[in-house]
C-alpha cells in the first residue's frame, strides 16, 4: 500500500496499523496523539491499513483530538468504577465546561469514593494498558449480552441488518464507546475526579491548553438547569434512546411530545411571571448559542408576557453594527462582526437610556451591504406596560448595557441542553445536537448544504467560547430548549444530507460521526410535532415568523 503523510509518500505493508507505521511520528508529536484521521475517516490508532490513502494524525490539541481524549477518560472512569463498586452503577450525565458531572445509583458520592476512583484510573493509566477493538457477528454478540448481561453498546445489536457488533476491550474489561477512542490507556494523563454537589466531576484539559488541567469555574446556575431536565426524564423513564425508541415501536410517541412541549410551556410562563411580578425590570436580555431556538423562545415569552399585562418590544443589536471602516479584525485580518467591539455600544446604550426615560427615538437601520447604518423615520416611544427585549450573543455581558442599572436588567440563557444517553456511559453532546439543528435549518431555508455546515461550525464554535459561554453564570433564568424526541424527527431530514457529502470531502469524518449516532433513533413524522413547537424553527411549518 501507498499512504500519504503530510509531504511524502510510504510505503506500507498491508495488514499494518496506523500506529506501526507512523510510530516514529507519533512518538516525536509535541501533544499526545490520539487516533487519526484515515482517507477522511475517523479511527482510532490501530487501524489496520488495506487500502491506499491519505492520513492525518489527531493530537489532543485540536478539538476532535480533545473529545478522543474525553471518551478514552470516561472509558478508563467506568473500567476504575465498576472494579472499586462493582455491585453500583455510575452514570455520565453531561458536560460542565471541561469537566464530565457524573452520579452514582444508591450509593452516597463521598470525597474517598473520589480518592479511591482517582489512585485506581492512575493505576490503569500507569500501566499504559491496550485498549482493543472486539468485533463479533449477530450470533456472537446475543451470546455476549447473555453471558455480561449489560446494556453496553447494545444498541448495535438492537439496530436491524447489522451485522457487526463491536467492543472495546482492556484487561478483561468490555465496554463501548460510540465515537473512536485512544488505543492505549497511557495517554489519558492529565485529569482529575472531585466530588461535586451529590456526584463527581471527571476534569480534563481543554484543546486551546491540553496539557493543563483549567481552574474550576462554579457553574451552579447551568448545573441546575441540567439536573432539573434530568429529573424531569428520569420520572418520565426517558433518559435513554432505547426507551424512546420503544415508545415509538408501542405507539406512546405522541404522548411523550405533549408532555415534553408541555415541559417547555411551563417552563416560560415560569419565566414571564417571574419577570412580570419584578416591576423594576424594563429590559429583557436573552443569549444562547447557535440553533438554541432564540427566535421561537423570544416570541412564546412574548406571549406569556402579554397575558401578564406586559407588552414587548423588539430591538434588534444588529442594527447598532459600528461603521464597516471601524469594524474590528481578526489575527487573520477578516473582519471581526462576533466581537463586543463591533458594536456601536456608545450609540446603543444613548438609545436604550432614552428609551427608558420615556423619550421618542429614531431607530437605525444597518445597511450590510455598505456596512452604514441608515435613518429611515422609524421611531420608538415605549409605553407604561412596554418591557424591551433583546436577543444577541453578548447579551449576556454587562458591558454590552453598560449603562442600565442591573436590577432593571433581565438576563436569560438559552441552550439546547440534551439530556439524553445512548447509554450509562455515552452521552448524547449538546454541540452534536446544535449541529443538527442547524444543519437542517440551513438545508431548508438558507439554501446551504451540510457539507457548508459541518465547514463553518468549528468557527461558529470559537465564536460561542469567547463571547457567549463565559457569561451564562449571569443569567437570572436558564431554559433548556431541548427536547427528548427531536433527534428522531431531524433523522430523516439529516441522513440524506449527510449522506450526499462524499469520501472524496474533508468533512466526511464529520459526517460519518454524525451519521452513526443517528442511525440508531427511530424516526418520528415530521407532522407529529405541534406546530407552536420550537422545533418548528428548523424543520418549518410552524406558527411564529421569523
Amino acid at each position: 500500500m501507498k499512504i500519504q503523510y503530510k509531504d511524502k509518500e510510504i510505503e506500507v505493508q498491508e495488514g499494518k496499523t496506523i500506529q506501526e507505521v507512523l510510530s516514529e511520528e507519533i512518538k516525536a508529536s509535541e501533544y499526545a496523539v490520539v487516533g487519526a484521521i484515515f482517507n477522511n475517516e475517523y479511527e482510532n490508532l490501530n487501524y489496520e491499513i488495506h487500502e491506499d490513502g491519505k492520513v492525518e494524525l489527531i493530537d489532543i490539541s485540536s478539538k476532535e483530538g480533545s473529545k478522543i481524549y474525553r471518551r478514552t477518560m470516561v472509558y478508563i472512569l467506568a473500567k476504575a468504577f465498576e472494579k472499586l463498586y462493582p455491585n453500583n452503577k455510575m452514570n455520565v450525565n453531561y458536560q460542565l465546561t471541561n469537566s464530565m458531572f457524573c452520579d452514582v445509583e444508591k450509593l452516597e458520592v463521598t470525597e474517598e469514593m473520589a480518592h479511591n476512583l482517582t489512585e485506581e484510573m492512575r493505576r490503569i493509566v500507569r500501566e499504559d494498558l491496550p485498549i482493543k477493538q472486539i468485533v463479533m457477528n449477530r450470533e456472537e454478540a446475543t451470546e455476549f449480552y447473555k453471558k455480561y448481561d449489560t446494556s453496553k453498546g447494545r444498541l448495535q445489536l438492537d439496530l436491524e441488518g447489522n451485522e457487526k457488533i463491536y467492543m472495546y476491550e482492556c484487561d478483561g474489561y468490555y465496554n463501548y464507546c460510540y465515537g473512536t477512542i485512544a488505543n492505549r490507556t497511557g495517554i489519558a494523563k492529565i485529569f482529575e475526579i472531585v466530588k461535586y454537589e451529590n456526584g463527581l466531576l471527571m476534569r480534563y484539559p481543554s484543546s486551546d491548553k491540553p496539557l493543563q488541567l483549567p481552574k474550576l469555574i462554579q457553574t451552579k446556575k447551568l448545573a441546575w438547569a441540567l439536573n432539573e431536565y434530568e429529573d424531569i426524564h428520569r420520572i418520565l423513564d426517558m433518559d435513554r434512546v432505547y426507551k424512546i425508541n420503544k415508545a415509538i415501536e408501542e405507539d406512546r410517541i405522541k404522548d411523550l411530545i405533549m408532555l415534553d412541549e408541555a415541559l417547555h410551556e411551563k417552563k416560560i410562563a415560569n419565566i414571564a411571571d417571574e419577570i412580570a411580578k419584578n416591576r423594576e425590570v424594563k429590559m429583557i436580555l436573552i443569549a444562547g448559542p447557535s440553533s438554541s431556538g432564540k427566535t421561537t423562545f423570544a416570541q412564546r415569552l412574548g406571549l406569556q408576557l402579554r397575558i401578564n399585562k406586559l407588552r414587548p418590544v423588539t430591538i434588534s443589536v444588529d442594527n447598532y453594527f459600528v461603521e464597516r471602516k471601524d469594524t474590528p479584525r481578526d489575527e487573520n485580518g477578516n473582519y471581526d462582526f462576533e466581537c463586543i467591539e463591533a458594536i456601536d455600544m456608545n450609540l446603543f446604550n444613548e438609545h436604550l437610556t432614552k428609551l427608558l426615560d420615556g423619550e421618542e427615538v429614531e431607530m437605525p437601520e444597518f445597511d450590510f451591504h455598505e456596512g452604514t447604518k441608515r435613518y429611515k423615520g422609524k421611531k420608538l416611544k415605549l409605553g407604561k406596560e412596554d418591557v424591551l427585549v433583546i436577543e444577541g450573543i453578548h447579551c449576556l455581558n454587562d458591558k454590552l448595557t453598560s449603562s442600565i442599572p442591573k436590577n432593571q436588567k433581565y438576563k436569560i440563557y438559552i441552550s439546547a441542553l440534551t439530556v439524553l444517553n445512548m447509554d450509562r456511559y455515552n452521552r448524547i453532546s449538546t454541540t452534536d445536537t446544535r449541529l443538527v439543528r442547524r444543519m437542517v435549518r440551513d438545508h431548508k431555508f438558507r439554501g446551504y448544504s451540510a457539507k457548508h455546515t459541518i465547514a463553518n461550525w468549528n468557527m461558529v464554535n470559537n465564536g460561542e467560547e469567547k463571547n457567549i459561554f463565559p457569561f451564562q453564570e449571569e443569567a437570572n433564568s436558564i431554559f433548556n430548549t431541548s427536547l427528548i424526541y427531536e433527534l428522531n424527527v431531524l433523522k430523516g431530514i439529516a441522513m440524506p444530507l449527510l449522506e450526499a457529502i462524499t469520501k472524496e470531502e474533508r468533512e466526511y469524518a464529520e459526517a460519518r460521526r454524525m451519521i452513526d449516532m443517528l442511525k440508531y433513533f427511530k424516526e418520528i413524522p415530521e407532522e407529529y410535532v405541534p406546530t407552536n413547537s420550537l422545533l418548528k424553527e428548523f424543520i418549518g411549518g410552524g406558527d411564529f415568523e421569523y
